[in-house]
């Protein structure tokens, strides 16, 4: 059983690189497979997902320092909207816990776009993390109950 859970951390690390991939559907394909295991395959895909969003997050506090990535920064265009974003969330740690909550349990805006524009306001790394933990586990689980309760799994 232990595979299981591998197989479906490894994936949701790869499907938070890679949006193409929708963990969403493996998770509820697995748990159909594998009824019992619901709660610990929801929190291996939760936690494989922040694993990978986490990535996300500290590219985007380190690329500033790439010379090509600075350039575009400065920018008036990307310069501006940068600034907006910050205007945004700088003193509103409500705003932009409930901005990250919000895009990690809809999806809305991309959670990816919300984890590197995190990154680059310097958002508190414990308020993604935690924002990112909940929201990401309540939307598996509302995949996993929903595809259960309509199909009959559990």
């Amino acid at each position: 059983m232990i595979w299981v859970y591998a197989s479906i951390f490894g994936a949701s690390i790869a499907s938070a690189l890679l949006p193409l991939i929708n963990i969403e559907a493996i998770l509820a394909v697995t748990i159909s497979q594998q009824h019992d295991h619901a709660i610990a395959l929801v929190v291996a895909a939760t936690i494989g997902q922040m694993v990978g969003k986490i990535l996300w997050y500290w590219g985007a506090v380190e690329v500033e320092r790439a010379p090509w990535v600075r350039r575009q920064l400065e920018k008036p265009k990307a310069k501006a909207s940068l600034e907006r974003w910050h205007a945004r969330a700088e003193g509103r740690p409500w705003f932009t816990a409930g901005l990250l909550f919000i895009s990690a349990c809809t999806g809305f805006p991309p959670y990816a776009v919300t984890a590197v524009l995190a990154g680059t306001l310097r958002v508190n790394f414990w308020i993604f993390l935690v924002t990112g933990l909940v929201g990401r586990g309540l939307r598996f689980w509302v995949v996993v109950a929903g595809a259960s309760t309509f199909l009959g799994w559990i």
